[in-house]
């Protein structure tokens, strides 16, 4: 669970249906249960003006066919996070007022897509988003600037530079990232015990 004492770390809260014109929902994994969810709720008529933006990740088929049967306008299934971004991102550039925005998910999905969404002018207040399935995080490493996706460990080795990192609870949303640094960079012989912690 988050640390509340972290004031960068992400707050998610629960997807409810807004008024809008249009309803943009994002989501991976066992996300698709917050847009169920969300569906049960919706007035008449929601899905008709909806795009779903979904990546099943470790989840399969499992939630498609229920998503499917909403009846959404649009509706996308990806590959991978980074496959959807680019239909995110053109989404949003062609968006009108009244859109609203919903993401569900993991971290690295929400991040991800509240990043796309705040490069087109959309303040993340107005964003609603609800996290679902794991806490595996996305971690940045402060030294080399690489990504290391699917963080679940303590520590956690960069998939770049290859430095032991200490993954931080501080959260960078211009990065859509926590923050990595060597844990033992006085004494590189020095090697904690990685623990899973992030699940």
């Amino acid at each position: 669970m988050p640390a509340k004492t972290i004031l960068s770390r992400p707050v998610y809260g629960t997807l409810s249906p807004q008024t809008g014109k249009n309803h943009l929902l994002v989501a991976d994994a066992e996300g698709a249960s917050a847009i169920l969810d969300l569906a049960k709720k919706a007035p008449e008529g929601f899905f008709a003006s909806a795009h779903i933006i979904y990546v099943p990740g470790r989840t399969g088929q499992q939630f498609q066919p229920a998503l499917r049967a909403l009846n959404a306008a649009q509706f996308y299934e990806g590959p991978s996070i980074a496959a959807a971004l680019p239909r995110l991102k053109q989404t949003l550039a062609n968006a009108h007022m009244g859109l609203r925005l919903y993401l569900a998910g993991t971290e690295g999905l929400i991040g991800q897509a509240m990043q796309a969404a705040l490069e087109t002018g959309i303040d993340h207040s107005s964003i609603q988003t609800e996290h679902r399935g794991s806490w595996a995080r996305r971690v940045q490493c402060v030294h080399c600037k690489g990504i290391t996706e699917n963080v679940t460990t303590q520590p956690v080795t960069c998939a770049h530079c290859g430095l032991l990192l200490l993954v931080r609870d501080h959260y960078s949303r211009r990065l859509a990232a926590f923050q990595g640094v060597c844990i033992n960079a006085e004494d590189p012989s020095e090697i904690p015990q990685k623990e899973e912690i992030f699940r």
